[in-house]
């Protein structure tokens, strides 16, 4: 297990220098200068030069990259160039946000989609199939905005059961916290749960159709524990691997819910970073993303060790 993971990490620094060194070349040749932005209306010479002196925007785009990077493994990355806030204060107030979104989402998705995923291939050929592949499809189709839109429609204006939109810290008061991130979080996780219904169907069929399986329904095993102690540890390999990668793209922000519900969270942070020509911020931003994936990969890769004993010998 060590070994795997220490292998991991190796693996993770070169990629945390390829995303590192995209992010930066690939924003520079984007059009548009955020020194004019900064300049106002007037763009004096003088302080168009001062701008680029102070964030260093006149160097060799080497230069400038080596003296990020060197910032980075020291833990600054930089300041903005709209608020001059440290990029580490503005992630540290937005990330927590998302983290709380996708938490929730997924918890949702996860209780919603793999039991009917589990259903749908015990009962294959039956009504409740079918209506779980409907389900599943309307998830996927339905598109989150106007979903959300009905849902403060329905359950905030008309019903007035949760607040309509707004984000309250979970240590200011839980329960609200709560309550303003239930609807976000069902938006999001509807289609989740519709891919993880039909990834757990698929898994879970070609499980129940093992021999193992066969095995231990002809010796008398309840159906019960043959389902869900037998057939389910062998097919949780690919739910794993999908929980991790959805889980990783809620972190690196749902930007449609969040401005729906008026959610200031870590995907708003990065399009108005990206709007703005915010370099600084947009490289952090990307960076801490990166960092995330890595991280729930490696996460996933310690699950499969110890859902299946024989990959903890590799």
């Amino acid at each position: 297990m060590i070994k795997l993971i220490l292998n991991r990490l190796l693996v993770a620094i070169p990629t945390l220098l390829l995303v590192s060194l995209m992010v930066f070349t690939l924003q520079k040749i984007l059009p548009g200068d955020p020194v004019l932005a900064l300049a106002g209306e007037e763009r004096d010479p003088v302080v168009l030069s001062y701008l680029r002196q102070k964030y260093h925007l006149d160097d060799p785009l080497p230069v400038q990259y080596l003296a990020w990077l060197t910032q980075v493994v020291q833990g600054d990355l930089g300041k903005s160039l709209r608020t001059d806030l440290p990029v580490t204060t503005l992630i540290g107030q937005k990330l927590p946000v998302t983290i709380q979104l996708a938490t929730m989402a997924m918890i949702l998705a996860m209780i919603i989609g793999i039991p009917m995923g589990i259903l749908a291939a015990v009962k294959k050929g039956g009504g409740f199939e079918f209506a779980a592949n409907v389900t599943a499809l309307s998830g996927m189709s339905i598109p989150g905005f106007w979903l959300g839109i009905l849902l403060i429609m329905l359950v905030s204006v008309q019903w007035r059961l949760l607040p309509a939109s707004g984000f309250v810290p979970p240590g200011q008061d839980l329960g609200l916290s709560i309550k303003t991130m239930i609807m976000p979080a069902f938006v999001l996780s509807t289609a989740i749960a519709a891919y993880l219904m039909r990834h757990t169907r698929s898994a879970m069929l070609e499980a129940l159709s093992a021999d193992y399986v066969r095995t231990a329904r002809a010796k008398g095993v309840a159906p019960l524990t043959v389902v869900l102690k037998h057939a389910l540890r062998n097919a949780l390999m690919p739910i794993v691997t999908l929980v991790t990668l959805l889980l990783g793209e809620l972190l690196a922000g749902a930007v449609l819910t969040e401005q729906v519900f008026t959610i200031p969270g870590f995907g708003k942070l990065m399009v108005d970073a990206v709007f703005n020509r915010d370099y600084a911020v947009v490289q952090g931003v990307v960076l801490c993303v990166a960092v995330g994936f890595i991280a729930l990969n490696l996460l996933a890769d310690i699950l499969y060790a110890v859902i299946n004993p024989k990959l903890r010998q590799a």
